[in-house]
């Protein structure tokens, strides 16, 4: 399996808080059968400027780390991105770093906030496709706005986003209304990726083999491996290839 959005980076942003830790999530992961995993860590504006030189470097010192520890998970890295305004700039000088490509498209994981629908958000993404890039939004099922109402999934769809969900939200674990919404976007074909989402060794560990194997008895083993390896494989070819 490759997991496209985790926190593994040591101390960078709320997820791994130091080598320790990262080393830990990346033996669990292994266990769990992921093969391939991106660190994501957050460019979050005035919260967590992480710059795509400095993601790249902690990304080396990683690798470096866990080749000397046995541990043989594939590693690269990109970020979730926050959506605002003073992205704009931040694209157009090149300073994002991406998830990979789609079609010619360069790909941006692109957060929304949890607690509601930011103004503007669909003008942004239409922006954005302007720029030749292309859209996955990230565990959609936990934002609250989602949650109120399903609008806001088809009008994210319609502007040609993809969507993550994350492992744990489909096994429950955020709520019955996150739970809800992740199976009836699976039920409906609206998912492209499952990914864990890994923060920590308790709060949030890295494993997709228990969200794989509900995916295949609601939707079948064959659209689980797409979800869980193909559709993940083909997105980040150009980072483990770099």
């Amino acid at each position: 399996m490759i997991d496209i959005h985790t926190h593994i980076l040591p101390g960078i942003d709320d997820g791994a808080k130091d080598l320790t830790e990262s080393l830990a999530l990346l033996k669990l992961a292994e266990s769990d059968g992921i093969t391939h995993m991106v660190a994501t860590p957050h460019i979050h504006v005035g919260r967590f400027n992480n710059a795509t030189a400095q993601i790249k470097n902690d990304l080396e010192s990683l690798k470096l780390e866990a080749h000397k520890e046995g541990i043989n998970v594939k590693l690269a890295a990109a970020a979730e991105v926050r959506l605002d305004i003073e992205l704009m700039a931040m694209v157009m000088a090149n300073k994002l770093p991406f998830i990979g490509k789609i079609a010619d498209k360069s790909v941006l994981l692109l957060e929304l906030p949890h607690s509601h629908m930011p103004q503007g958000y669909d003008k942004f993404i239409q922006w954005l496709a302007k720029q030749n890039i292309r859209v996955i939004i990230p565990h959609p099922e936990r934002n609250r706005d989602i949650q109120s109402n399903l609008y806001y999934i088809q009008h994210l769809n319609q502007l040609g986003c993809d969507f993550q969900l994350t492992a744990s939200s489909i096994e429950g674990e955020w709520g019955e209304s996150a739970q809800a919404i992740s199976l009836q976007m699976l039920k409906d074909g609206l998912v492209n990726y499952v990914a864990s989402d890994a923060h920590s060794v308790k709060r949030r560990p890295p494993i997709l083999s228990q969200a794989r194997k509900t995916v295949a008895q609601l939707i079948g083993e064959e659209q689980a491996t797409v979800l869980f390896v193909t559709n993940p494989l083909q997105l980040t070819e150009s980072l483990f290839n770099d």
